[in-house]
């Protein structure tokens, strides 16, 4: 597969440089509106159990709760020391779960489970237990030895003992935040992190026997410099995670309160931040590492890059995953649902999101049904974003198109793309090039009918491309 390859040409991409949505779905999320609610919810569900071969569900819970703020963070969370506030929220988790999953047959089963945040492990191990437990009373969790049950972990505020009790729940996967090991950097972010309790952490994950261990970088930081994030990533390298995902920081301070603890002064220039991004290519891919897509790499036995090479790699709202074949079920507040032909969100704030649960509701705010233009735009631009090509012909025997046609105004709006060797026409396909990797989403972009029309909900779902 060409898309094996990447190339970097900064030229190129600071001439492309613009902000643009991550497609963690299609439409995104500004395009959910408040006219979908929990009756269209509930209809959306019957309709996928009504399915010939009902999908498998992929869950979802969203824990707020963080004990110290990140500067950086763009993440809905809850600033608290206090735990005994879990208390009350999973309370009302058990609620919406109960809720919930009277909405699905019991033959459905469940082949994945996520926990993200805020923080999840501020719930203690015994509390997680007990998540995992309702929702395995509540749900059918299938047997299959490909189901993950996953969390995201902040190091600094669990034990090698916690993750070997984590294990004993049937936690396979973790997730880890880094963004930089770089002491000013650190302190620039208010986020303080020895190299000592990373490696504890990710070590007890394998001594455990968890099957994937992912971590995260972030380039464009406060005072990160070449040489500091260089050091970085040659020490997160050395740990040899299975996944490792970086991400370019978004200055939004208009948007996100903690970011006007950032100084702005401190940000690297738009020359350092792609020195940033080129320096991270080059040093994983030289490590062995595959570059999947958007920001994330992964060793070539992990599943993401098997999934890939056979064409089953999947995109939503928690990235990249190998089950494609699954409805996603949003649990806790700002927790987002793809369920069938449709996307419904929780509220972003507690009391609301309480409320509903208090009224003995389904606690949906806004969200969208799907036409069949949206159905089309969906399926391409998840095959662009995972498999780094647009299956023209079968996109019109699939949807009963003549692709030309339909999507005159998209391809004439690619036309500069493919001068530029972005992408290449073929007689049944259109194909994303090495010099065009880095580019999928200003590609995606190409077929987005939304972007020149107003949100419906204002909602942060952009980011620029370098």
């Amino acid at each position: 597969m060409e898309t094996s390859r990447l190339a970097f040409e900064p030229d190129l991409l600071r001439r492309y440089d613009r902000p643009g949505p991550r497609y963690t779905s299609y439409p995104t999320a500004p395009q959910f509106h408040l006219h979908f609610g929990e009756a269209e919810l509930r209809q959306a569900a019957i309709a996928s159990n009504g399915d010939p071969i009902p999908r498998r569900l992929s869950l979802y819970v969203h824990v707020p709760f963080c004990m110290s703020p990140c500067f950086y963070c763009g993440c809905n969370r809850v600033i608290t020391r206090d735990t005994s506030r879990s208390d009350g929220y999973l309370a009302r988790l058990y609620r919406e779960i109960d809720l919930t999953a009277q909405l699905f047959d019991r033959d459905r089963e469940v082949i994945q489970l996520h926990f993200g945040g805020g923080t999840p492990n501020f719930l203690t191990p015994a509390q997680l237990r007990e998540v995992v437990d309702t929702l395995r009373r509540q749900f059918h969790f299938s047997d299959s030895p490909d189901r993950d049950i996953s969390i995201e972990i902040d190091p600094r505020f669990i034990s090698p003992d916690d993750i070997a009790e984590l294990a004993t729940i049937g936690f396979n996967r973790a997730s880890f935040g880094v963004q930089d090991f770089d002491p000013a950097v650190q302190v620039a972010v208010n986020r303080i992190q020895s190299v000592e309790e990373t490696r504890a952490v990710i070590d007890a994950c394998r001594a455990s026997g968890f099957r994937s261990v992912n971590v995260d970088l972030i380039y464009g930081l406060p005072k990160q410099t070449t040489a500091g994030f260089d050091k970085t990533l040659d020490t997160v390298a050395a740990m040899r995670p299975d996944r490792i995902a970086v991400y370019g920081y978004a200055h939004l301070p208009h948007l996100f309160k903690p970011q006007r603890q950032i100084v702005a002064a401190d940000l690297p220039d738009a020359e350092t931040r792609l020195a940033l991004l080129q320096l991270a290519i080059a040093k994983l891919t030289a490590a062995g590492y595959e570059y999947i897509g958007m920001d994330h790499f992964a060793l070539p036995d992990d599943d993401l890059a098997r999934a890939q090479a056979r064409g089953g790699l999947h995109r939503n709202f928690m990235g990249y995953t190998v089950h494609a074949d699954s409805d996603l079920v949003g649990l806790g507040v700002s927790a987002i649902s793809h369920i069938g032909d449709s996307f419904s969100q929780n509220p972003r704030d507690l009391p609301s999101w309480q409320a509903a649960l208090d009224d003995g509701r389904l606690p949906v705010l806004r969200g969208m049904r799907l036409d069949e233009d949206d159905r089309l735009r969906a399926d391409l631009i998840q095959e662009l974003m995972c498999q780094g090509e647009i299956p023209v012909s079968a996109l019109e025997r699939r949807y009963g198109i003549d692709f030309d046609s339909y999507f005159a105004d998209a391809l004439a709006r690619l036309e500069p793309l493919v001068a530029d060797g972005l992408v290449r026409r073929e007689r049944d396909r259109i194909r994303v090039t090495p010099r065009g990797r880095l580019l999928l989403r200003n590609i995606a972009m190409c077929f987005d009918r939304y972007l020149d029309q107003p949100a419906a909900v204002a909602a942060p779902n952009f980011s620029r491309t370098v």
